[in-house]
């Protein structure tokens, strides 16, 4: 049979050239080409031929002929592509005549940041040809017009040449007593001087804390919708990342049975995302406090990525969960990205409190790895004192008239008043998580929702399974464009809705 004979074909050339299927998917992704694991599985075990566009994209990745792949070349073709496969796999061909391919790590079949994926990388490829993109995809904050403190970038300048060397492993110690001291402010417990490590940003020290901790199948927590850098770091470390949900319907807390139910032998820790990104939820004490409890039950220790605590409105407050548990392990996350719009400076730290007692064979790890890496960027360590002592200019995006405030005003009004669009209010951050109505819309592929709105509408923003989110039912915007920028694409989106059937 034709397919077969294709199925054959395809799994030859594809172990062959050390493809697996997660490779199909990203590479058709980029030429136009949606394909769902599904699709690829089927086409894998020979239960179905793929379209003929599609077989032309997965000839074109393969580098073989179409008309071959399909089973239809004459004979004397096949049987040359055939032999072909063959030395190629039994490494036959003269030297000098091939060429060795280098493929990436199986380690990283699994991992996925569609943050910075397959949309993004259309919208990367239409900006080289000439066309304009709204982005509402990425917190970044300098493209939108948000500057710096002054005495932030003068205070850098000043200390520029006394940052030229390498410093501490785990940071200057003018760095470290400021967040230390920031620490206390939080009334996070049991912190010293050397709990205190300086990163790359987070995302740095979150990679570096699952290295350390996680083996081969170990279980981690992770919130659904995630940040997904935290699932990307869990996979790369050998580790399995378990998806608790957060209820929509609850102002997307964590729901704490879910969380309960997913807990086994293997579970080492519990993420939470709070301010969270995406959904811009703060976790009221009340849900935190559920968390300590159910982790000092089995035992876990508690990250909590908290680079957001700063950008909270209406008058409420941010918590450390830390500051809840000090008969607990916890490692703390934050940074100067997004408090004091200093994304590329590339600032974060952690923090460990709690009972370090039962964590020594682990700081040793974080201590090793640290050392490896030799030191954070020290020109950003040195701000750290002026960033976190004194006048705090954030307050000032944040209350009523300030931009980010009335941003998510602006923002969550707008995308509220279009049909089959259902949001909740975020209360942190910069980040907004709308409901589609997939029934309205018929949609079944989030992904493909957003390449086509991105081709349509030239906005582009990332679809919900970007954040490990399991229904094609979501999607982010980033609400950091002044009102007007997001006025015109408020616009644009309510008219492509007007029509927009998958």
């Amino acid at each position: 049979m034709q397919t077969d004979i294709f199925s054959k074909r395809l799994n030859e050339v594809m172990k062959t050239k050390k493809i697996k299927q997660i490779d199909l998917i990203r590479q058709a992704a980029e030429r136009g080409i949606k394909l769902g694991k599904s699709q690829i599985s089927q086409y894998v075990s020979g239960k179905t031929l793929p379209r003929h566009n599609v077989m032309a994209v997965l000839a074109e990745i393969l580098g073989v002929e179409a008309a071959w792949l399909r089973g239809e070349a004459a004979q004397t073709a096949a049987a040359d592509a055939d032999g072909q496969v063959e030395q190629e796999h039994k490494g036959k061909q003269k030297r000098g005549s091939d060429m060795r391919e280098f493929g990436k790590s199986t380690k990283l079949d699994n991992v996925l940041y569609d943050v910075r994926g397959p949309v993004v990388d259309e919208a990367m490829r239409m900006e080289r040809a000439g066309t304009h993109i709204l982005k509402l995809n990425i917190g970044n904050p300098a493209p939108f017009g948000f500057r710096t403190p002054d005495e932030v970038i003068y205070d850098m300048s000043q200390q520029l040449t006394e940052c030229q060397g390498y410093s501490d492993s785990k940071g200057l110690f003018s760095a470290r007593k400021a967040i230390m001291q920031y620490a206390q402010i939080k009334n996070i417990p049991n912190v010293s001087i050397d709990d205190i490590y300086t990163g790359n940003g987070v995302s740095e020290l979150i990679n570096l804390c699952m290295s350390a901790l996680l083996d081969d199948g170990d279980e981690v927590l992770i919130p659904s919708p995630d940040y997904p850098l935290w699932t990307a770091c869990v996979t790369l470390a050998g580790g399995k990342a378990v998806h608790y949900i957060c209820d929509e319907q609850a102002e997307w807390y964590p729901d704490i049975a879910d969380m309960r139910a997913k807990i086994t032998d293997r579970t080492k820790a519990i993420v939470i995302i709070n301010p969270n990104n995406p959904t811009g939820a703060l976790y009221p004490k009340e849900i935190l406090q559920q968390i300590v409890d159910l982790a000092r039950e089995r035992q876990l220790i508690i990250f909590s990525d908290e680079i957001y605590d700063r950008l909270v409105m209406d008058g409420a407050e941010h918590v450390s969960i830390a500051s809840m548990a000090p008969d607990l392990f916890c490692i703390t996350f934050s940074g100067l990205s997004k408090s004091h719009m200093v994304a590329g400076y590339r600032i974060g730290w952690m923090i460990l409190s709690g009972n370090k007692n039962c964590a020594r064979g682990y700081i040793e790890g974080l201590n090793m790895l640290s050392n490896m890496r030799l030191c954070s960027n020290v020109p950003a360590q040195s701000i750290v004192q002026t960033a976190l002592g004194g006048y705090q200019s954030v307050q000032n995006y944040v209350k009523p008239g300030g931009r980010v405030y009335e941003q998510r005003e602006f923002i969550y009004n707008q995308l509220k008043d279009i049909p089959g669009i259902t949001v909740v209010k975020p209360k942190a951050a910069f980040y907004i998580f709308p409901k589609l109505d997939v029934k309205k819309f018929h949609i079944k592929d989030d992904e493909k929702f957003a390449l086509d709105l991105l081709r349509d509408k030239k906005i582009l923003l990332i679809h919900g399974g970007g954040f490990n989110w399991q229904q094609p039912d979501h999607f982010r915007v980033v609400y950091l464009p002044r009102i007007e920028v997001l006025e015109t694409a408020a616009e644009k989106l309510a008219d492509f809705f007007e029509y927009y059937r998958q």
